[in-house]
């Protein structure tokens, strides 16, 4: 299952960007011809962001359908799988959208945690 993979790659992104502020949501655009399954990247998300500041934080996945083009007869057509075929028979098609996989926003606590040590440690 890559996406564990990738889910694991938002979630270091996502924790890096933080900056030790608890992670309260993660909204990920999945384009339709990215070869993300959302429902296994939703189950690997809450595995991933265990013992993370996201832990607990809620994904949010935005869904982008795929769009094509036909460079032969200049339709423009939605596509629901990665097979590139026009109505009229054309596969010169050009992909407009659907490849998407980005994390769009995430919503954060104002204020960073301090690191176990630091809390625990007198300043100098």
């Amino acid at each position: 299952m890559h996406e564990m993979a990738i889910t694991q790659s938002v979630i270091d992104a996502v924790c890096e960007h933080a900056a030790g502020r608890r992670v309260h949501s993660v909204t990920v655009e999945v384009g339709a011809l990215c070869a993300v399954v959302p429902e296994a990247m939703r189950f690997c998300f809450e595995v991933a962001a265990e013992a993370t500041v996201a832990e607990g934080a809620r994904l949010v996945l935005v869904e982008i359908p795929g769009v094509g083009a036909c460079r032969t007869c200049g339709a423009e057509f939605r596509l629901p799988d990665p097979i590139l075929l026009c109505p009229c028979g054309s596969a010169d098609v050009e992909i407009r959208a659907g490849r998407e996989l980005r994390i769009r926003s995430m919503e954060v606590s104002e204020a960073c945690a301090q690191p176990a040590v630091a809390a625990t440690t007198p300043p100098r």
